[in-house]
């Protein structure tokens, strides 16, 4: 007989989290390989500011399994609609791309954010969650990294 309790366990997660991490690696051979290397997420954070050092806008976010994770990307209102958010974008692909060796970069945003931006961008939508939370839509969007043939 089990009993089943909800409670917030930080040494139980850990363990459940361990065990799910053996499991997954001793079923995908891919997995496994990325061990030590690509599963460990690497900060990445790009900022703007003006002349006098003010904050003009961030994009927060990671690199993990090979992809860009972009968290966080937020541009000033007295900025927005001067490419700020696409310079910032571009220079957190760049670096995933080129530096860490990403293929692909993926988000989330809801539908009064900016799913037109990230499609302007090149990201397509593979996702579409409404009531996300309620009332709300929400997108989660991908772009490949990989270079462009032809």
């Amino acid at each position: 007989m089990f009993s089943i309790e909800a409670v917030n366990d930080e040494e139980r997660r850990d363990v459940v989290h361990a065990r799910l991490r053996q499991s997954n690696s001793q079923l995908s051979a891919r997995l496994r390989g990325m061990r030590g290397t690509l599963d460990e997420e690497d900060p990445l954070q790009v900022y703007a500011t003006g002349a006098d050092g003010t904050l003009a806008g961030g994009l927060v976010g990671h690199t993990q399994w090979g992809w860009l994770h972009v968290d966080l990307l937020w541009v000033d209102e007295h900025h927005r609609g001067a490419g700020l958010g696409s310079r910032l974008l571009a220079r957190a692909e760049e670096l995933a791309g080129n530096e860490r060796g990403c293929i692909g970069s993926r988000v989330e945003t809801w539908d009064f954010q900016a799913p037109g931006f990230y499609g302007k961008a090149g990201y397509r939508t593979v996702c579409v969650t409404e009531d996300y939370p309620p009332g709300i839509t929400n997108y989660l969007l991908v772009k490949s990294l990989r270079p462009q043939e032809g």
